[in-house]
């Protein structure tokens, strides 16, 4: 493994994380809605998650999913599930103001390890990716590199998120787009978990 190995890894995996998706939508309606720490917390969960399905892509669980196929689908189907349910709550209070009374911090964690958790086909992106940067036969100890240093990138790029996003003229400006915004969001990832859901491959 050479540095221009994980230079490639770390673009293609910034690249992944500011696509829409689920995770990054709901790291940005976290912040906006409840605030920095919420913020750091969505995305310390959702790195967290993101960083292990790396290495256990590198370990090869996507190998699992291939000779027990029923493993992967009841994983998707589960994460279709939890996605739609998302959105619908997401929807149902686009209308209801935010409490002035944050959530504490582990709500948004457990909610950003759900939603990478929840997400199978992470593990074959990961898989697919790692197959195409790395060579073959890498040591624990590259494995274990190539996993802390996903988990680095999450942790940074979504702090830096919570920070820009958590400033009072943004914050402000989501307050009063809420309605909106939500229904958009909630409607991207309710179309995302029925994609999932209905996928046939």
């Amino acid at each position: 493994m050479t540095i221009e190995h994980m230079i490639a890894f770390n673009l293609t995996l910034l690249a992944s994380i500011v696509s829409p998706g689920p995770a990054f939508l709901v790291a940005i309606r976290t912040t906006l809605g409840n605030g920095r720490a919420s913020g750091m917390a969505v995305g310390l969960g959702l790195g967290i998650v993101a960083a292990g399905w790396t290495l256990t892509a590198l370990l090869g669980l996507d190998i699992v999913f291939e000779l027990f196929p029923w493993v992967y689908t009841t994983a998707k189907v589960v994460g279709a599930l939890y996605l739609i349910y998302v959105a619908i709550s997401m929807w149902c209070g686009a209308k209801t103001p935010i409490n002035t009374e944050v959530k504490p911090a582990r709500h948004a964690f457990r909610q950003g390890v759900l939603i990478n958790l929840l997400n199978p086909k992470s593990v074959l992106f990961a898989a697919a990716v790692l197959v195409i940067i790395f060579p073959e036969n890498l040591s624990m100890t590259e494995n274990l590199i190539i996993a802390g240093n996903h988990l680095i990138v999450e942790i940074l790029f979504y702090g830096l998120l919570a920070l820009t996003m958590s400033t009072n003229a943004i914050s402000s400006r989501y307050m009063r787009a809420k309605v909106y915004l939500d229904r958009i969001a909630a409607g991207v990832l309710g179309a995302l978990g029925l994609r999932i859901l209905l996928d046939r491959s």
